[in-house]
């Protein structure tokens, strides 16, 4: 039986410790004791923080893995890869993890290899911009955390300090980024590569909250676009893959493309997108298994691609309010044969900060885009 070590025990990591559990794997599952779902669907769980690299490779060479892997986590991705290069097992390379997981160094390697990307300052406070020209809108987030944590558009000069520190105290390296504003519609684009040779998945229309923080309200597969503007994504990501030495692993990558045609890469991670993008709506709109995708490139086989179709559409719809869970239930009265299931709850009285904050959400599939289009979230103003 092959060993599989995986980084991570929430319910984020939970598809891929249930698809190694199905494909006959031993399940070695790593994270801080936090009382999460892996802990106990893992075949064997060891309370190390993700970041214990080093007490992590230890351990793994006690077991003797065969590979290892994560999904939806750049800061796990850190750890997978630094372990599998130090064991020799297929994976990203060290260098590869740091430029994809800190977004100033990867504003760095697509500038350095012509990838097109908005202009982006380093800043540890506002004293860092002094005598530099911003040019108006910007965003301001965190160099390293995703999930829309710390995000802010600003349209001029006022709020730019305090935007700046709510970066800062959400990233692990309390470091900044003042970026200019990419126009245009957000996308998604979901690839697996094996050994160098990149292969898309799919392509997401995203739908957020709009500004100033851009919180993901929905996504939908495939994103309606023509079979032009689909090629020339294909070719701007797949040469920011190789900027990044993206090699050996799954990858989602956040692109905005505006009225003009024009791509504007924001950021791409050497990982599996969240928010159910890899976990569920690649394979309902695809018919591939992405997460078993993942595992096999981390044990060292060539993902299986074969049952690639268009399958139709799929969605997931975020539930914010009221008006959210009034189409979940319009929805379950009109056609309760696209609901492919609900997650969280149907309200709730918390403010809405992020991503994690959300209070719920449901997952769609029919035949097409046409059929899902009126339970899919409002389009917001940027």
């Amino acid at each position: 039986m092959k060993k599989l070590a995986i980084i991570g025990a929430s319910y984020l990591q939970e598809p891929l410790i249930e698809k190694a559990n199905q494909m006959g794997l031993e399940t070695h599952v790593f994270a801080w004791a936090a009382g999460d779902v892996g802990e106990k669907s893992a075949d064997y769980f060891y309370p190390i923080s993700i970041i214990e690299k080093d007490e992590i490779l230890k351990k793994c060479r006690e077991i003797g893995i065969d590979g290892i892997c994560s999904i939806a986590s750049d800061l796990a991705a850190i750890t997978v890869n630094y372990v599998a290069s130090e064991m020799g097992l297929v994976g990203n390379s060290k260098e590869c993890a740091e430029i994809s997981t800190n977004k100033h160094l990867m504003r760095m390697a697509f500038e350095k290899n012509g990838d097109p990307s908005p202009k982006s300052i380093l800043a540890d406070s506002i004293e860092d911009l002094k005598g530099i020209t911003l040019e108006y809108p910007v965003i301001v987030k965190p160099t390293d955390r995703s999930g829309s944590r710390g995000i802010t558009k600003l349209s001029n000069a006022e709020g730019l300090a305090d935007a700046i520190e709510t970066a800062k105290k959400q990233g692990f390296e309390k470091k900044a980024l003042v970026e200019e504003f990419a126009e245009g519609q957000e996308y998604s684009v979901e690839c697996i590569s094996f050994h160098g040779q990149h292969h898309f998945l799919a392509m997401t229309h995203k739908f957020t909250t709009g500004a100033p923080h851009f919180i993901e309200t929905g996504h939908l597969e495939p994103a309606p676009v023509s079979e032009e503007t689909l090629e020339n994504v294909k070719k701007v990501v797949f040469h920011a893959l190789d900027s990044l030495m993206i090699t050996d692993s799954a990858s989602h990558s956040e692109l905005k493309i505006d009225q003009n045609g024009n791509i504007k890469l924001i950021e791409i991670g050497g990982r599996m997108g969240g928010d159910c993008i890899g976990s569920d709506l690649v394979q309902l709109s695809t018919g591939v298994d992405f997460v078993k995708a993942v595992i096999n490139v981390a044990l060292g086989e060539k993902p299986d691609l074969s049952d690639y179709h268009r399958a139709g559409a799929a969605a997931i719809h975020y539930i914010f309010g009221k008006e959210d869970a009034d189409i979940l239930n319009k929805l379950r009265v009109e056609h309760p044969e696209y609901l492919v299931r609900t997650e969280g709850t149907e309200e709730g009285t918390d403010a809405i900060v992020d991503s994690s904050s959300r209070y719920g959400a449901f997952l769609m599939k029919a035949s097409s885009y046409e059929d899902l289009k009126k339970y899919l979230p409002l389009p917001q103003e940027e």
